[in-house]
């Protein structure tokens, strides 16, 4: 069996190899960690928004969204949080800064330091194939005493035909519990499948 102790004297027996029922005790016992644990998935049809309003914030210092949607005009995406699951979601006290990678005119950058909403993706079109696709790492969701923060890489091709990348990250400037989470479009409706996910912490004792 790997080793999982402490001592130097022991590093010998680490093979690191780990049998089902092995992985299955580590699992039990909080020590099995870095994967990614499944909340809420939904497939949606013809919506302007997605909330997710379980969110298990008190088990996951990291949350990933995965987003796989096709948008039935041009339009923006953003996300707001929420500190009541749901009841209402803040319109103030974020910030963001992205690179834009564009295939027709090259590098930009969108940011602010004040704004009512974080981009989801920006300038996306909604011709046939123009899907948009991301993933995203929430950080701090559950700690009342932190800022909660969004890095993000997104994929869409532009309302003018131009393949778009975007990295970057967002903040919400207010130290809260947030355990709610809203993706929505400025324009139009959305078609496709939204994912949340709780990254599994890895504890040394």
């Amino acid at each position: 069996m790997p080793y999982l102790g402490t001592q130097p004297n022991n590093v010998k027996k680490n093979t690191g190899l780990y049998t089902p029922s092995e992985i299955l005790q580590l699992t039990k016992d909080g020590s099995w960690g870095g994967s990614l644990e499944l909340i809420q998935s939904q497939t949606v049809s013809g919506v302007s928004q997605v909330d997710f309003t379980s969110i298990q914030e008190q088990n996951y210092d990291v949350h990933f969204v995965t987003y796989n949607i096709k948008p039935s005009a041009d339009t923006q995406n953003y996300i707001r949080f929420s500190n009541d699951s749901g009841s209402s979601f803040e319109t103030g006290n974020y910030e963001y800064a992205f690179e834009i990678q564009d295939s027709a005119s090259g590098t930009g950058e969108t940011r602010s330091t004040s704004s009512s909403q974080m981009y989801l993706s920006y300038g996306g079109g909604a011709s046939a194939n123009e899907k948009h696709t991301a993933y995203y790492y929430f950080y701090n969701l559950g700690n009342a005493s932190r800022y909660s923060f969004i890095t993000a890489q997104v994929n869409t091709q532009s309302s003018t035909g131009s393949l778009h990348s975007f990295i970057g990250m967002s903040v919400y400037g207010v130290a809260e519990t947030i355990n709610g989470i809203r993706l929505y479009q400025q324009n139009g409706t959305m078609t496709g499948v939204v994912k949340l996910f709780g990254v599994k912490q890895i504890w040394v004792t």
